[in-house]
């Protein structure tokens, strides 16, 4: 088998907090090859961005500080580097397309200099060249007249071109791995639809590996290769994106996969069931439970569950649970 272009390894990541320290990633490992496409999912404070933070090495520290683990990205382990040769791999091999744009887009500077800036950083290229090349990048994601946008701030943007300045400006170095996290939040459907299949374009195109990071499953399914599901800091089970919803093997995925609305639930009066939802709530990183961390919202809880923290272990062909009593296939 070839080398993953990015292996995570036992990623272990601490946070310093009033009374005493969390771990907010704890223990997550995963793999991600050469052009393929990783979604990775949870409820709010899972750790999802914390672990993509913990990627790109951009944890503030403090509070926050990876404590163990290797997260080894073309055979070099990251976490080895120092800060300056870090620099050189983050924003020419890896890249990052934050949340929401506002707060990333530095709102003093026009678009293109920020496009810019990278290209000058690690290409060399001067100011009138990174210009030129920033139209192009404009243009590449699909901003209309990018010869005039180049010169806009961010507040002059629509949400939609500002998040596609935040793509042109992570893949304006050419990255062998493009990690998006929540690429789509606080955009109407419609241009969440036309961000999305830009992202699938832009990585046909130029063969790159994507780290999707998203709450929304249809996404995934729409997207990804395959799949990672975090609870509460941890990765609860992993598989390629077709068996995972198909089969799901943990409670928490089928929980999750419960809850999508779907046309299916519209009964023959034309009234629409409840959604199923998870009951209870993600337990706080101070107060975790006693072995599994999702045994309290679980209905196929057992007594071991209390007393044994589950591993994550192979249950079927592909697809890894950390369950002591996995959901059967069908």
């Amino acid at each position: 088998m070839p080398e993953p272009l990015l292996e995570v390894r036992g990623l272990k990541t601490r946070f310093s907090v009033e009374g005493g320290a969390v771990m907010a990633v704890d223990g997550v490992s995963f793999a991600i090859p050469a052009g393929g496409t990783l979604g990775v999912v949870g409820e709010s404070g899972c750790g999802k961005s914390v672990t993509a933070l913990s990627v790109m090495r951009l944890v503030p520290d403090p509070p926050g500080q990876v404590v163990g683990g290797e997260i080894r990205f073309q055979g070099r382990n990251l976490l080895a580097l120092s800060e300056e040769e870090m620099r050189r791999v983050r924003g020419n091999h890896l890249a990052m397309v934050f949340q929401e744009p506002m707060t990333s887009l530095n709102p003093v500077y026009r678009v293109g200099e920020q496009i810019g800036e990278p290209l000058r950083l690690h290409q060399g290229l001067d100011r009138k060249r990174a210009r030129l090349r920033a139209v192009e990048m404009l243009r590449q994601v699909g901003i209309p007249a990018p010869e005039q946008r180049v010169d806009a701030y961010p507040h002059q943007l629509s949400g939609g071109m500002r998040q596609r300045v935040m793509i042109a400006m992570a893949l304006a170095c050419g990255p062998q791995l493009l990690i998006a996290d929540e690429p789509t939040t606080a955009l109407d459907v419609t241009i969440q639809a036309q961000i999305l299949d830009l992202l699938k374009r832009l990585q046909a195109e130029r063969g790159m590996a994507v780290m999707l990071i998203t709450h929304d499953l249809g996404v995934v399914a729409e997207s990804c290769d395959a799949v990672v599901v975090m609870y509460a800091g941890r990765v609860v089970e992993q598989a390629p994106v077709k068996a995972l919803f198909a089969r799901p093997a943990h409670p928490y995925t089928a929980g999750l996969l419960r809850s999508i609305p779907s046309f299916q639930e519209v009964e023959a009066g034309g009234e629409r069931k409840r959604l199923r939802a998870i009951p209870g709530m993600v337990p706080s990183l101070r107060r975790l439970p006693g072995g599994c961390r999702f045994r309290e919202r679980c209905d196929r809880a057992l007594e071991v569950c209390a007393q044994v923290d589950p591993l994550l272990e192979l249950k079927r062909e592909g697809q890894s649970a950390a369950c002591h009593n996995p959901v059967p296939a069908p």
